[in-house]
């Protein structure tokens, strides 16, 4: 994993714990052969492709309510 993808994806979502679950759900899909939302000219392994896609936009997510 890349860490100057990992700092900005935690830009985009500063809750540690959240982020993880978030790139942990998305690299499951792309393991199971979902389509990745972002191009790359280099090859780049699931964690950092889920890792753009959050950089990106391209993935959203809900905080739950309390």
């Amino acid at each position: 994993m890349r860490d100057e993808y990992l700092q900005e994806a935690y830009k985009v979502i500063p809750d540690a714990g959240l982020l993880i679950n978030v790139v942990s759900r998305r690299v499951k899909q792309l393991r199971h052969g979902n389509r990745p939302l972002v191009e790359s000219l280099e090859r780049l392994n699931p964690e950092d492709i889920a890792l753009r896609e959050i950089i990106e936009g391209k993935i959203s997510y809900e905080m739950p309510e309390e």
